[in-house]
C-alpha cells in the first residue's frame, strides 16, 4: 500500500515515488533509532579446539531472543568469525534498528 500511495502522490513518476519512500524509510529509522536493544543472547563456537568466539548480539525484546532463528542466527555469525580465522577481535558494532 505505501508504493501505491508514493506512486499516487507523485503522479505516476517513478522516480518522484521512490524518492517520497525513500524520505519515509529515513523517518520511520529515525524514529526507531532512539530505541534501545537491551535483550539478547551470547553465544560461543571453538572450532577444532584452536579457535573460539564469544558473540553477543543484542535485539529489542526477549520474545526475539528466544526464537530459534535468532538463535541460528547468533551461532551463523560465530561461525562465520571463525572462518575468517582472526588473530584477535574486540570490537562491540552497534547496528542501526530498521
Amino acid at each position: 500500500m505505501d508504493c501505491k500511495k508514493a506512486l499516487t502522490e507523485a503522479a505516476g513518476n517513478l522516480d518522484k515515488a521512490l524518492d517520497i519512500l525513500r524520505q519515509r524509510g529515513l523517518a520511520m529509522a529515525a524514529k526507531k533509532a532512539s530505541r534501545e536493544a537491551s535483550e539478547g543472547l551470547i553465544g560461543s563456537y571453538i572450532h577444532m579446539g584452536k579457535i573460539g568466539v564469544l558473540v553477543e548480539i543484542n535485539c529489542e525484546t526477549d520474545f526475539v531472543a528466544k526464537t530459534d532463528e535468532y538463535k541460528e542466527l547468533i551461532k551463523d555469525v560465530a561461525m562465520h568469525i571463525a572462518a575468517t580465522n582472526p588473530s584477535c577481535v574486540n570490537r562491540r558494532i552497534s547496528l542501526p534498528t530498521l
